[in-house]
């Protein structure tokens, strides 16, 4: 089976863009929640990886490697999404802050499979590559979307940045479709 090189490396450097930034925004939205939040996310985190890996004989396939590859990004669609189409408020915060959770748990789930199914060292460098220059890209934006409002209150930018967040997220979306495309999974 076959991943399209070209469009992972774009998917890869999307991804990363959407990261840096989206850096500034969750620690805006998050300011409402308690500590003792971080610390049974942290707890969640881990026991939900620990169970993930426990199903490694059975998903570590490219099948499931694009499943979940394409439900996080389809959470992270939806988390955008539903901030945008909400009022801001501790419940609002406390979703932001599970959906990211949920697609950490499957982080060294999908760092195992692609360095399982895409193994060739010039392409872990230039995904490693790709992702560097997707969050220095992502930071630099965001810095300079942030300075291009500078009359706006904290949430309005962080609001604003989210239709950016959105657009990227779509870009991401399509780039795992197209890196998997023509194969039935």
């Amino acid at each position: 089976m076959h991943i399209d090189h070209k469009y992972y490396i774009a998917y890869k450097l999307f991804n990363s863009i959407f990261l840096g930034l989206s850096i500034g925004t969750v620690m805006s939205i998050y300011a409402p929640l308690k500590p003792s939040i971080y610390s049974v996310g942290g707890i969640a985190l881990a026991l939900g990886m620990m169970a993930l890996a426990r199903l490694y004989n059975t998903i570590l396939t490219i099948k499931w490697f694009y499943r979940f590859s394409m439900l996080m990004e389809i959470i992270m669609f939806g988390v955008v999404l539903f901030f945008l189409i909400s009022n801001f408020s501790y419940q609002t915060a406390l979703f932001v802050y599970i959906g990211y959770q949920v697609t950490f748990i499957f982080g060294s789930y999908l760092v195992r499979a692609e360095t399982l199914f895409l193994s060739e060292t010039d392409m872990l460098t230039s995904i490693d590559t790709y992702k560097q220059i997707g969050s220095l890209v992502g930071m630099g934006a965001a810095y300079i979307f942030y300075k291009l409002l500078p009359n706006q209150s904290n949430m309005e930018q962080v609001y604003a940045m989210h239709y950016l967040l959105l657009i990227v997220q779509i870009i991401v979306i399509f780039s795992v479709w197209k890196s998997f495309q023509g194969h039935k999974y």
